[in-house]
């Protein structure tokens, strides 16, 4: 049986892996994708001792540390169905009915990006609609796109958009972003991003791939835009459906709640980065390696305590 059980192969995951495997625990670190939202950050500017770095890459360095620790951490790329409570522990059920057992359990399952749920999103996902402008940018060189939202996520994948595509529309239901001033000014010096504000999103169209979209109001004349691609940016739900499951309370917003030593309402089972209450909702690398951390020790100190 393993001592812990993280669950989440991102900035959170990582960080927690580190940790425990320093505190000599036998750790079990497991997630469907390696790196998880972190991949999604084009450019990141605020992780202390990187001025600049790629989101993937720094994915990257935290896990190569993880896996350094070749005694303690074994990492496996898989998808969770489902955890249980068992006599002393827990087990963690994966794809393929493999399954794993822990004395704990560190949950870092990070967030999903939200949907608009307007027609044509479903029909057009993978043809034109995508939830990561950073990550599919690429694929829209000189074409035209249009990034719905207003917080960094859409700002940022807008700049991002616009160093590739031949024309960029950020269309945000307000007049004022809620997104880091920072990419905010970088928008604004891009000369193909036009801002379309005051207006949502109402339906997706095309053929067999996107080659517009329709607003509930007329922009310069025209409820529709033509756009080769549309990047939906509009936030994401905490992903807590495995410790909600257990029992683990959940708070007012849908966030897993946790104390200030980052436990949940169930002994041994412990919450980090951007899926919990702690850090006043404020999720970034910082406060995800920040919770890891502390929720890391709090495993090592029930072990140790048995409670």
């Amino acid at each position: 049986m393993e001592d812990v059980i993280i669950i989440g192969l991102g900035c959170a995951g990582y960080t927690a892996a580190i940790y425990s495997a320093r505190y000599k625990l036998k750790t079990f670190l497991v997630g469907a994708e390696a790196g998880g939202m972190g991949n999604t950050a084009a450019e990141v500017g605020n992780w202390p001792g990187e001025i600049e770095i790629r989101g993937p890459d720094l994915m990257d360095k935290f896990k190569a540390h993880a896996e350094s620790f070749k005694e303690q951490v074994t990492l496996k790329i898989a998808f969770v169905k489902d955890v249980m409570k068992i006599d002393g522990g827990f087990r963690v059920l994966m794809e393929g009915n493999e399954s794993v057992e822990g004395k704990t359990v560190i949950f870092a399952t990070g967030s999903n990006k939200r949907h608009l749920g307007v027609p044509g999103e479903a029909e057009f996902s993978g043809k034109g609609v995508t939830y990561c402008a950073t990550c599919d940018a690429f694929f829209y060189k000189n074409k035209t796109v249009a990034v719905i939202g207003g917080g960094d996520s859409a700002v940022e994948g807008a700049a991002i958009a616009a160093q590739v595509a031949a024309k960029v529309y950020l269309i945000h239901r307000k007049n004022t972003f809620r997104a880091e001033p920072y990419w905010v000014d970088k928008v604004k010096e891009k000369k193909n991003v036009e801002f379309v504000l005051e207006r949502n999103l109402v339906q997706i169209l095309g053929d067999k791939k996107v080659t517009g979209i329709k607003l509930d109001k007329p922009w310069n004349g025209s409820e529709t835009l033509t756009v080769d691609g549309v990047f939906i940016e509009i936030g994401s739900n905490p992903a807590v459906d495995l410790p909600k499951k257990l029992g683990c309370e959940i708070d007012e917003l849908g966030f897993l709640k946790v104390d200030q030593a980052q436990r949940t309402s169930v002994p041994g089972i412990f919450g980090a980065g951007d899926l919990t209450s702690g850090s006043n909702h404020f999720a970034q690398f910082t406060t995800a390696a920040g919770e890891a951390t502390v929720a890391a020790n709090s495993a090592f100190n029930f072990l140790q305590s048995g409670h």
